[in-house]
Order: C-alpha cells, then structure tokens, then sequence
C-alpha cells in the first residue's frame, strides 16, 4: 500500500480503532521499521506503532538527548543515518541504547500546521543508511496528516482510571510519568521540573524505562 492510500484511509483506521496497524503499514511504507508521534518539548509521547519505537522515546525522554530531542529546536527534517558513528558521541547513553533495541538509523519529521509546530514524528530503521528522497518527502507528508489529526482530538471520557488513557489515536503514554512527577513534587518540596530531573535520574541510575520507575512510585501511594 502507497503513503497516498495510507493518507487517504487514516480517518477512518482512526474512527475504526485500527490506528496502530496504520501506523505499521505507514512505518513500512515510508521503508522504516516503527514510528512513534510526541508532542512538542517530549511533553508526551502519544502514538506509537511497535514496543521498539516507544522504548526509543522513552530513552530519549530518560536521558533528555537524542534527534526527537535536537530536532526541537529546528522546523525541518532531521536524519541520523548512522548511529554507529558521530552521533555515538553527540549522545553516547542514547545510540548505545538504541543499538542494543537493533537500531542503526533514526529520522525525525516536525508535525505542524502552517508554521505552528505540535510534535515530532520519528523513526526508526534497523539498517544504516539515508533515506531515499521520496522517503523524505513521504514522511513530510505523514506528518503534515498527524497534525491535522492532532489539532482535531480533545480529551474525551475513554482515559482510564490508572493514568493511561486512549482517545482516538492518541494514547497517553506518559501520564503516569506526569503523574509520578506530581507526587515526588510535593514528598521533596520542590519544583515540577526539579522533581521530573530526579524521576528521570532515578530512570536511568536503575537501568529501566521512566514508565516503570513513575508506576512503582504511584504504587507506593496509600
């Protein structure tokens, strides 16, 4: 299936709940392995289309480096066709990582509409090597798609009651991670963003995902 074909059923992959499997044949179509879609600053990570694309995210979120991370300060497409080479020393945590998941390239796209930017969608491909131009292009494509999709979803009353929740095709990956930050916020008396430093310091000092450090921290709430 072409992305044009992929484009032209996405409201309805969506309406149908069939959103991760789009997501799958979107990834394949654009010659990568997984996509993952977060909102701007790493705010949330909201859609992904395989385990290996929400642990890239989570490594990225963790150690607050990597492409999604560098790509926010610019509004164009961002390639890291080899992360076996100069990106092992921009981030060396984060291409260790994403070498150990079999992950050799990453490729970030900006989802905008007009020149409001809402995200980040990335990549990921197990091979090293550039993308082709029509890959390139595809994926502006994507993006653009999502963000049409983004500014039209609000929050409805599908959320779960454990901090995860799911509304079209958007999931709440992080809420937990949100949530967690809260409470360390108010047991230490300090800042929200000096409380995420430590969730996420702690993340990484134990060697596991921000998700499962944040779920045992609310687990300890009476």
């Amino acid at each position: 299936m072409t992305v044009q074909e992929l484009l032209g059923g996405l409201e309805k992959a969506v309406d149908d709940g069939r959103h991760r499997e789009w997501a799958v044949r979107c990834a394949h179509a654009l010659g990568l392995g997984g996509i993952a879609v977060t909102l701007r600053w790493g705010a949330e990570l909201i859609w992904f289309s395989d385990g290996v694309s929400a642990r890239l995210e989570d490594a990225q979120f963790t150690l607050g480096q990597g492409p999604r991370v560098a790509a926010e300060f610019i509004d164009v497409p961002y390639e890291v066709p080899d992360l076996g080479q100069g990106a092992a020393e921009e981030w060396p945590q984060l291409a260790a990582e994403a070498r150990g998941m079999g992950v050799w390239a990453l490729f970030v796209w900006p989802v905008r509409t007009g020149a409001v930017r809402v995200g980040s969608l990335t990549g990921y491909r197990r091979t090293p090597g550039p993308l082709t131009p029509g890959q390139a292009a595809d994926g502006l494509r994507v993006a653009d798609a999502l963000a049409g999709r983004l500014l039209a979803w609000s929050p409805g009353d599908n959320s779960s009651s454990d901090g995860r929740g799911e509304a079209g095709m958007v999931e709440l990956h992080w809420a937990e991670v949100h949530q967690a930050t809260g409470v360390l916020s108010c047991r230490l008396g300090v800042p929200l963003g000096e409380a995420m430093v430590r969730l996420r310091a702690q993340a990484f000092a134990e060697g596991r995902p921000v998700t499962e450090t944040a779920r045992e921290i609310l687990r300890e709430l009476p």
